[in-house]
C-alpha cells in the first residue's frame, strides 16, 4: 500500500502517457478504490494539473498537457535518509542556487574531505538519497551520497 501523495504522483505519471485510463484500470494500478481515483483526480486539480474526462462506456481520463513527475518519487521501496534536516538543507540549497560546502565521507568512510559544490538536483542511489552536484575539488559534476555527508554549510555565494 503506497502513501497517498506516492499514488497522487503514479497517477499522474501514467496519465503523462498521453494514454486514456479508465477509473477501473487506475483503481486496479493503484489497489484502490474506483472512488479513491476520483478523489486524486480532484487533489492533482487543485495542484493546476487538469485532466480530461471522456464520458461514455469506453470514457476514462487523459492528461493532455506536459508534467513531468521526478522518477525519485516513483518508488515502491523505503528510501534511506538518516538526517532529514540535511536533505532539507540541501533541498534549499539547489532552490536558492547556492554553493554549500561539505565535508564528505569516502566510501568506506576512512577518508573526509571538504568539498566546495554546487547542488543540482536531488537523485535516487540505489535506496538511498543523493545530490547531484558540481564539484569544484574534481571540477566536474559528481554525484554525492547524503548519509556520507558530515556536515554542510550553505554558503552566501550564488551559481549559474
Amino acid at each position: 500500500m503506497m502513501s497517498k501523495i506516492s499514488n497522487v504522483l503514479t497517477m499522474i505519471e501514467y496519465l503523462s502517457t498521453g494514454r486514456k485510463y479508465s477509473i477501473a484500470e487506475l483503481s486496479e494500478k493503484l489497489e484502490v478504490t474506483p472512488r479513491m481515483i476520483r478523489v486524486y483526480k480532484d487533489e492533482i486539480e487543485k495542484a493546476g494539473i487538469y485532466i480530461d474526462t471522456i464520458k461514455g462506456p469506453y470514457g476514462g481520463y487523459v492528461l493532455n498537457q506536459n508534467v513531468s513527475v521526478p522518477k525519485r518519487f516513483i518508488t515502491p521501496n523505503e528510501i534511506n535518509v538518516k538526517d532529514k534536516n540535511l536533505f532539507n538543507l540541501i533541498n534549499r540549497a539547489i532552490k536558492e542556487k547556492r554553493k554549500c560546502l561539505i565535508e564528505y565521507y569516502s566510501k568506506n568512510e576512512e577518508k573526509l574531505t571538504s568539498r566546495t559544490i554546487h547542488p543540482y538536483d536531488l537523485i535516487l542511489l540505489g535506496n538511498e538519497w543523493g545530490v547531484a552536484a558540481y564539484c569544484e575539488l574534481k571540477d566536474e559534476i559528481r554525484h554525492f551520497y547524503i548519509n556520507r555527508i558530515k556536515s554542510i554549510e550553505i554558503l552566501e555565494n550564488f551559481y549559474n
